[in-house]
């Protein structure tokens, strides 16, 4: 539905920009990370995204970096908002997604879902092209334990696209000893028996943020963890789609 005709004073705070990238939606995305993140996730490969950067920016500054991009959108690119957390920024996507909307862009929302669903965050849900959503764990508990959010957010963010047709893709992270057994990834393929999305897409956790933690003084939990094994995150997925698949035939 169309954006409601808001006053455009929204800034926001940005982390950084990638441009001509592939892996978060459809096509060539011109991708937008924000700061500030809700979680403090064990695994985060990202943790320089947690707190303010010095790049603050109106929806019209960033619409003028993004515009540059447009001749690359042709074959079903376009923006992907990423973070941090990109939806504790629903008011300037609302914002910014007029004027992408103007000049026939398209965006995809990358997120853990760790946010309440107000007014804003539904806006900027229903004007996605679609929602990318990070499925981190399958209990409220383990969720609790390594993100220290609250496991019905998202939830909540994963039945609201469901209900309203929204496209969606998943994706979880493995952690070798945490979420890495064939018994957990039966048990992410249960836990989201009622999401209707295209693909679930299991990632392995790295080391190439590690460094990250050693220059920002904070404590890394995982310092002594090893990245996760490529074979064995191969034979997790295949596991993962044949019980996906079962559930669909059951």
């Amino acid at each position: 539905m169309p954006v409601p005709s808001i006053n455009q004073c929204n800034m926001a705070n940005i982390h950084s920009f990638e441009s001509l990238a592939a892996v978060d939606g459809e096509g060539i995305r011109y991708d937008i990370f924000f700061t500030g993140c809700p979680l403090r996730c064990a695994y985060c490969h990202n943790p320089d995204t947690w707190h303010a950067s010095s790049i603050n920016m109106s929806a019209e500054e960033v619409m003028k970096k993004v515009i540059r991009y447009k001749p690359y959108f042709r074959n079903g690119g376009g923006v992907t908002f990423s973070g941090g957390e990109p939806l504790l920024n629903a008011d300037f996507i609302n914002e910014l997604s007029e004027m992408l909307n103007k000049n026939g862009i398209s965006y995809c929302i990358d997120t853990s879902g760790s946010v309440e669903l107000s007014s804003a965050v539904m806006t900027a849900i229903d004007n996605a092209d679609m929602v990318i959503l990070d499925i981190k764990f399958h209990t409220p508990e383990d969720y609790k334990k390594y993100t220290g959010g609250d496991f019905e957010k998202f939830m909540s963010v994963g039945r609201y696209c469901t209900d309203n047709g929204k496209r969606l893709w998943l994706r979880t992270v493995i952690i070798p000893g945490i979420n890495d057994t064939v018994e957990d990834i039966k048990c992410y393929a249960e836990l989201v028996k009622n999401f209707k999305f295209e693909k679930y897409e299991l990632l392995g956790f790295h080391t190439m943020g590690f460094f990250k933690y050693e220059n920002l003084g904070i404590e890394n939990p995982l310092k002594n963890s090893p990245a996760m094994n490529h074979e064995k995150l191969k034979d997790l997925q295949n596991a993962l789609n044949t019980f996906l698949q079962n559930n669909r035939t059951n």
